[in-house]
């Protein structure tokens, strides 16, 4: 199985490239991760919210294949304790899953078009976080999934 990150503009703050850099690295003693960030022009950050998640979501088709498993990260998605994380992910792959897309919105969220076309969507908190910073949170816990699953020390009870 392969992990794709879609994620809407890149990352700006070092502190946070750094992190994602480290738990991207740590991914590849057991997954194919990759991420695709998607620009969008300043013509389209002129206009309204709702104009800017269309044309997002137009850019995430593009990347999408009809056997992807889409999880768009959303505030009003199931949380999850990592263990369950773990769980879920592991459902994944034993169910022949080739592609597990995972999708970080922009700053205004998901289009409800790319919403609809989800298999699922996940919470990582009831908190609200910037959509930059929840990139690391998701690698971090995407790393812990995984470590979980190996019976690694990294998690604790």
């Amino acid at each position: 199985m392969k992990i794709l990150l879609i994620q809407i503009e890149k990352t700006t703050e070092l502190y946070l490239n750094e992190g994602i850099k480290i738990y991207t690295e740590r991914l590849k003693n057991y997954i194919s991760f990759s991420t695709e960030t998607i620009s969008m022009p300043k013509s389209i950050r002129q206009k309204p919210f709702d104009e800017q998640k269309k044309a997002e979501a137009l850019e995430i088709e593009k990347l999408l294949e009809t056997s992807d498993f889409l999880v768009c990260l959303d505030e009003h998605g199931k949380q999850f304790t990592s263990l369950q994380y773990a769980e879920f992910l592991n459902k994944r792959m034993v169910s022949g899953c080739k592609r597990l897309v995972f999708l970080i919105g922009g700053p205004f969220g998901i289009d409800k078009t790319i919403l609809e076309k989800s298999n699922y969507t996940l919470s990582l908190s009831n908190m609200t976080f910037s959509h930059q910073m929840i990139r690391l949170f998701f690698v971090e816990q995407l790393y812990r999934g995984f470590s979980i699953l190996k019976n690694e020390k990294y998690h604790h009870e």
